[in-house]
């Protein structure tokens, strides 16, 4: 069994026309530059890109198996350049049993099934080019189709205050949309981790898996994890979810929740701490505020007992650093090869031969949780603070 460094929540960037979303003058989100920085920079064996649906993308992964340039696996998934891509599809739920609108994750074995699926969500949606668009049929028929096409089916960023199935889905449980044996795993999402969703007894069930839901190449693996596997596969992936002969989840890496985007309540004003007691902000008077997953977790805990988890590490990504900018991290990545090696392994001594001693202490102590953060809430996330 050997073990794999996985994030299957990536984003091709695109505009409404479909057509790639330049992130420089010299490179764009692209199918291909995704691959390159996540293998090259990122240090990940396997990615899950949630915009296979559309088909723009399917039809540049047939010209590059065409080309020789990509090959689909025997077990499912496609290779290119070494890396393992797992076909996937973002969509939005938004039925007659939803409170609100849930994103939803939907990866399918080999890029026929994703063709059929493709077709098949065309004639239920209005634009098919795009990620993360509303269909206009229930959740449950959608879990039916998926599996239909031998795929996997994981609600997408749980407890995320908008489009997510705690966030904005439903009352207290998912059983109000979903049909539970046609669910997977839940995707966490950035602004919580293990032991604050395990205080959920429902979710007791089901494996957790932690992705980057990255829109930029820089974000990606954000949040991953190491899984164990014999090989980089979708058949692979199905047996870790289901923990089949000995697959599991190895660890799962993530953001310290503190930093997460929408992690405490706050005023949509000014961003300052939001009492719903009181209903009005002390700052500013503002009287309209964003719940924070963990008061909405606090909300629907009811589990005493936790079950035994793969362990959770905290991790803070070198784009938070203070001063570690550009160059220096390019300094780091010609000694280190990937950043996964320089945030969690990098010897100390080599850090402060490379980069100035105050980066390397921050970058130890960010290994260790002994970093002073600032909290995210309201769409604005956390942020490390400087020491004065």
């Amino acid at each position: 069994m050997k073990s794999f460094y996985t994030d299957l929540h990536i984003h091709i960037g695109r505009t409404k026309s479909g057509k790639p979303v330049k992130i420089t003058a010299s490179r764009n989100l692209t199918l291909t530059a995704i691959i390159e920085y996540a293998s090259k920079q990122k240090g990940l064996d396997m990615i899950g890109i949630i915009d296979c649906h559309s088909p723009e993308v399917i039809m540049e992964m047939e010209e590059l198996i065409e080309q020789g340039k990509m090959i689909e696996l025997p077990s499912g998934g496609v290779r290119m350049e070494g890396i393992t891509i797992i076909l996937g599809s973002e969509l939005e739920i938004y039925d007659s049993f939803c409170k609100g609108p849930i994103h939803v994750l939907s990866y399918l074995p080999t890029l026929t099934k994703m063709k059929e699926f493709s077709n098949w969500i065309s004639n239920h949606m209005k634009n098919v080019t795009l990620s993360s668009q509303r269909l206009y049929i229930t959740g449950k028929e959608l879990q039916h189709k998926v599996k239909e096409l031998h795929g996997l089916f994981i609600p997408a960023h749980i407890f995320t205050p908008f489009k997510s199935l705690y966030g904005s889905g439903v009352n207290r449980s998912y059983k109000e949309v979903f049909d539970e044996k046609m669910i997977d795993g839940m995707e966490l999402g950035l602004s919580s981790d293990t032991k604050m969703a395990d205080q959920i007894s429902e979710l007791h069930a089901f494996p957790f898996i932690t992705n980057s839901d990255a829109h930029s190449l820089e974000k990606m693996a954000r949040e991953y994890q190491v899984m164990a596997m014999e090989e980089a596969s979708f058949a692979e992936f199905a047996k870790v979810l289901h923990q089949v002969e000995g697959r599991r989840i190895i660890a799962n890496y993530g953001l310290d929740p503190k930093l997460g985007k929408y992690h405490e309540t706050v005023c949509m004003k000014c961003y300052a701490p939001f009492s719903e007691t009181n209903g009005i902000c002390r700052e500013c008077g503002s009287h309209k505020w964003v719940k924070g997953v963990a008061a909405r977790i606090t909300d629907l805990k009811d589990a005493a007992i936790r079950p035994t988890r793969p362990p959770y590490v905290h991790q803070i990504p070198l784009e938070y650093i203070p001063g570690l900018g550009k160059k220096t991290l390019q300094k780091l990545l010609d000694y280190f090869s990937t950043e996964m090696q320089i945030i969690h392994e990098a010897p100390y001594d080599k850090l402060v031969e490379i980069i100035p001693k105050k980066v390397a202490d921050y970058v130890v102590a960010a290994r260790t949780g002994m970093l002073n953060l600032q909290v995210g809430g309201g769409g604005k996330y956390g942020k490390v603070r400087v020491d004065k």
